[in-house]
């Protein structure tokens, strides 16, 4: 199959599940066990079942299919990503690896080729955390590490908790840990992705071979003040969430210019609560997420976030509290995969250019506990999270087809 013909295939799929959203005309928004969710499982399990694959949709929402091997007693290839987006999100985050696996396992199908592994292509639930502030839900939860706990204490905007949503999306919270699986049962992870930044774009590569994923810590912080009059309380007889949540606020993107290594810190999110604007504010919710292929700096930054609440509130006589949503370390990929990617795309005559990823992505969950691989293709301007996302359908033929390569050069021993 040449790059035509895969990037056909690729576009027909891809702009099918672009109609999935809640907010149409404005991005793709593709919440985690909401109906918008439901529709696009619906649409991926047909799409796997039109190339052969045995479809099924696991405990905690994943949709995973298979394609057989002629020997089941050796460790499977697993390839995929996502299904779930950010609000207002683009069309090509997470579906892209989904949809390139089920294209490699059509080709391999056209060919005629029977593979020694079993080939297992999933989508994995909730890998964003834009709905409960977690992320990595799907992949998490085949590592066998979500708790019922977890399931309770992780709620939306709404305060609907992970279980609640869990059994209106027709799952049952309790059977989350048959979802586990087996890991002596896998060989490796590839996912497929685009790239989200302006590197590959800008350098003109086709392809993007991914040594190392950041770490990432995540928090909620609460900051709890005094309501009052915002025109009769003296300045100096404040209790103001808002002052001192501001003050921690402004420090924490210096902190990690500071660091430096590629360290980023971002504050995305902030809820102020009355939220009049004649009122002083009683409280403050903000986020904090940083991230660094040095987990040093993340710990130092975590630190010094944790020291300045306490100053800035003793000041001020404000309470803080900071809830870790996510702690996920750095990690290193396959060297050997990587060099077999690498092999891949010089045969096929395609520029590429090894790079550390920024975002996170489902495998920089599964690569703590199995050896994992990510390729990357170019997101035009580096533009991502957002509406205007785009990712070439020609670059994403290309990425699939060096999969399709990486997948029949593995199939050899347990261990290749």
């Amino acid at each position: 199959m040449d790059v035509e013909k895969m990037s056909g295939y690729l576009q027909k799929n891809l702009e099918a599940l672009h109609q999935y959203t809640a907010t149409p005309g404005a991005g793709t928004t593709r919440l985690p066990f909401t109906k918008e969710a439901r529709s696009a499982v619906n649409h991926i399990k047909s799409m796997m079942a039109e190339v052969g694959l045995k479809v099924r949709e696991d405990e905690a929402g994943n949709i995973i299919g298979l394609l057989e091997g002629t020997d089941p007693s050796l460790p499977a290839l697993v390839t995929g990503s996502h299904f779930d987006t950010v609000t207002n999100g683009g069309d090509f985050d997470g579906l892209m690896g989904i949809t390139c696996g089920i294209e490699v396992a059509r080709l391999i199908r056209e060919k005629g080729i029977r593979l020694k592994r079993n080939l297992i292509v999933i989508g994995f639930h909730d890998e964003e955390g834009m709905r409960f502030g977690t992320g990595y839900f799907g992949s998490k939860s085949i590592l066998g590490q979500v708790t019922q706990e977890d399931l309770h204490r992780y709620k939306d905007k709404d305060n609907v908790s992970i279980y609640e949503a869990m059994k209106e999306y027709g799952l049952v919270p309790e059977d989350l840990p048959k979802a586990a699986w087996d890991l002596k049962t896998i060989r490796a992870f590839i996912e497929l992705h685009i790239e989200q930044g302006p590197v590959l774009f800008q350098s003109g590569k086709e392809l993007g071979l991914v040594e190392c994923i950041v770490g990432i810590q995540r928090y909620i912080v609460t900051v709890r003040g005094r309501s009052d009059h915002a025109g009769t309380t003296p300045m100096d007889m404040r209790i103001d969430a808002v002052e001192a949540a501001a003050k921690v606020i402004a420090k924490i993107p210096d902190w990690a210019r500071e660091k430096g290594d590629g360290t980023v810190a971002t504050t995305g999110y902030v809820k102020v609560l009355p939220g009049g604007m004649n009122i002083v504010a009683e409280e403050v919710q903000f986020s904090v997420d940083v991230r660094s292929r040095n987990n040093a700096n993340i710990l130092d930054i975590v630190a010094k976030i944790r020291a300045e609440l306490d100053t800035v509130c003793a000041r001020n006589g404000s309470t803080y509290q900071m809830d870790n949503k996510l702690t996920i370390t750095p990690v290193n990929l396959s060297e050997g995969m990587l060099a077999k990617l690498e092999k891949a795309a010089r045969a096929r005559g395609y520029s590429y250019r090894l790079m550390v990823s920024g975002a996170g992505h489902d495998a920089l969950a599964i690569a703590q506990v199995l050896d994992t691989v990510m390729l990357f293709a170019p997101s035009k301007d580096g533009r991502s999270h957002c509406p205007v996302e785009w990712t070439e359908y020609r670059d994403i033929a290309k990425a699939a087809l060096v999969l399709y390569d990486l997948i029949l050069d593995m199939q050899e021993g347990p261990h290749d």
